[in-house]
């Protein structure tokens, strides 16, 4: 059963934890060379994403976290579609995680660009 975390909690930091919940068992399927380079890369890219995310939700200036956030979310958007090319992820799994990586990624920018504008 999934808990809810605080209302106050940003959405960004909600999907983040959704996507990780959701790929941490599927990188754990990656063929052994695999899982200890390119599983493990993208694993602790997308927990850097929410300690940064984290990191920005209790922050006075959240744009310096959120543009770290971003930034390895890129890195990690970069790895998962090279584990689509060499055939360890399927397409159905790719496209709904680079889905959730794109939402995320929407999200980090509003986020971004908001507190961009509240610093002003």
């Amino acid at each position: 059963m999934r808990q809810k975390m605080a209302v106050s909690t940003p959405a960004a930091v909600e999907l983040c934890h959704d996507l990780l919940k959701w790929i941490i068992p599927h990188l754990g399927k990656f063929p052994r060379n695999q899982r200890f380079t390119l599983a493990e890369r993208i694993e602790s890219g997308l927990l850097d994403v929410l300690e940064h995310l984290v990191e920005a939700a209790y922050s006075n200036r959240p744009a310096t976290p959120l543009g770290k956030a971003n930034l390895r979310l890129q890195r990690v958007k970069h790895l998962w579609r090279l584990s689509v090319e060499l055939n360890i992820t399927g397409q159905q799994q790719y496209a709904y995680a680079a889905e959730l990586m794109e939402q995320l990624g929407r999200q980090i920018g509003g986020w971004y660009q908001s507190s961009a504008k509240t610093a002003k």
